[in-house]
């Protein structure tokens, strides 16, 4: 096979690629304006070329546009999320009562990412030890989505309060796909530097530093 030249990714490039991330952001607020079909569809061959052990791709997209089975969606989520709430008391709780942690009601676009567990591709590499590198295949492919729809202006909500198998009967999927994210995709009512989270004050982000362990 012949050989081909790389792209070069110059220094602007890299600070912009930087900037992407530091702006990616988990977005709650939506406007409703339609986006287009074929930029989905452009943002998912995006999440696709995310890596997998095994070249296993064991990504599933479902877009949710059927009414009634978004109506369930946002009914799992307010079960869920009242049930979350209980976790806490006094002050905290107050605060996570108003947080808005769903964009469900006005994200003109949901998807749902599943995990295939079951698939038969890449015939088992790399996951005898770690069978959950299938799982963290399908978030690599999540993050991708998330980029390149920031890249083109739209913001994303990965929704995690739900019942997840409740979800899975509800959207009618393969029994062995084990959902990995949901996630709401619009226009951003608004863009701010600071993640809502910390405006809110439920948490900060820590720096680099405090993660990094030697050996």
């Amino acid at each position: 096979m012949k050989a081909v030249s790389p792209p070069v990714f110059d220094d602007a490039f890299q600070d912009k690629l930087k900037e992407l991330m530091a702006w990616r952001r988990d977005v709650r607020h939506f406007r409703t304006d339609p986006v287009p079909g074929e930029l989905i569809a452009r943002l998912l061959e995006v999440a696709a070329l995310a890596p997998s052990v095994g070249n296993s791709q064991p990504w599933r997209f479902v877009l949710v546009e059927d009414a009634t089975r978004r109506q369930k969606v946002i009914a799992n989520f307010e079960a869920a999320n009242a049930e979350a709430l209980s976790d806490y008391s006094g002050e905290q709780a107050k605060l996570y009562a108003s947080l808005k942690l769903a964009g469900l009601k006005e994200a003109p676009v949901h998807l749902a990412v599943f995990c295939d567990e079951g698939t038969a591709q890449g015939h088992g590499l790399g996951r005898r030890t770690m069978p959950e590198m299938l799982d963290y295949s399908a978030v690599m492919a999540v993050y991708g989505f998330w980029l390149a729809a920031r890249a083109h202006g739209l913001g994303v909500g990965w929704v995690s309060i739900f019942e997840p198998e409740a979800l899975a009967r509800d959207l009618d999927v393969e029994l062995d796909w084990k959902l990995v994210a949901y996630l709401c995709v619009g226009w951003p009512e608004d863009e701010q530097a600071t993640p809502e989270l910390e405006r809110a004050g439920w948490e900060h982000r820590r720096g680099v530093e405090s993660f990094i362990i030697r050996r």
